[in-house]
């Protein structure tokens, strides 16, 4: 079971996702939580955990408030991101998000401060290889876009969660603090595109796509 939200002023794609049991994970709440406990409940599935694909805060903003409606409601729900980019989370998130605000050329807004703050400190630690519970997705280290970036991979489903490293016909920025674009286009060249070609993939942003689709079609990869 696979459903994206739209959250945020940056159009971020959330998704729940869920191997067909009752539990489900949350990846990348940018923002709008309220919408996205409706559609859980909606879909009758029980979140699990978090899981970010990185620390920006247009994929973390929402966090915090997730956190505490699933506690009121008995579910502790688990937090995890890379180790590479916890520093976004928790106390030094505060920091960390206002400095990437600057560096988009935004204008900090008079609640930013409370919403880093609001952010949770992660729970689990990613790396390597790490089996996202019982969901079939496997952690693929793909630093570039941050240092911590990540996606996520089932083999057995065929799909990818690609977060900010690879959109349709696009790559994410290498030009915030912990970017950098030799890593980012080794990442893609070297742990994505070598993926089968029938991957489908549901990016950070914009619409999904296909691993053959972009070895085909992206210009920034030719």
């Amino acid at each position: 079971m696979l459903e994206r939200i739209l959250v945020g002023p940056m159009y971020t794609n959330c998704y729940i996702f869920s191997n067909g049991k009752k539990e489900c994970i949350i990846i990348d709440p940018g923002d709008d939580s309220d919408e996205i406990v409706s559609r859980v409940s909606m879909l009758k599935m029980i979140p699990v955990a978090i899981i970010l694909t990185h620390g920006h805060f247009d994929h973390t903003a929402a966090c915090g408030a997730l956190k505490r409606i699933y506690q009121e409601k008995e579910i502790d729900l688990q937090i995890a991101i890379h180790s590479k980019d916890q520093n976004y989370l928790g106390k030094s998130g505060i920091k960390k998000n206002m400095e990437t605000l600057l560096d988009l050329g935004l204008n900090p807004e008079e609640d930013d401060d409370k919403i880093f703050a609001d952010l949770p400190r992660p729970t689990i630690l990613l790396y390597a290889e790490y089996v996202i519970f019982d969901t079939g997705l496997v952690v693929i280290e793909t630093p570039g876009h941050t240092r911590g970036s990540i996606c996520l991979y089932s083999e057995r489903d065929k799909l990818l969660f690609s977060g900010d490293t690879l959109f349709f016909q696009g790559i994410g920025r290498a030009d915030l603090p912990g970017g950098n674009e030799t890593m980012l286009m080794e990442s893609i060249h070297d742990k994505i595109m070598t993926l089968p070609p029938e991957t489908r993939v549901f990016p950070g942003h914009g619409v999904a796509t296909s691993i053959e689709r972009e070895q085909k079609g992206n210009p920034f990869l030719r």
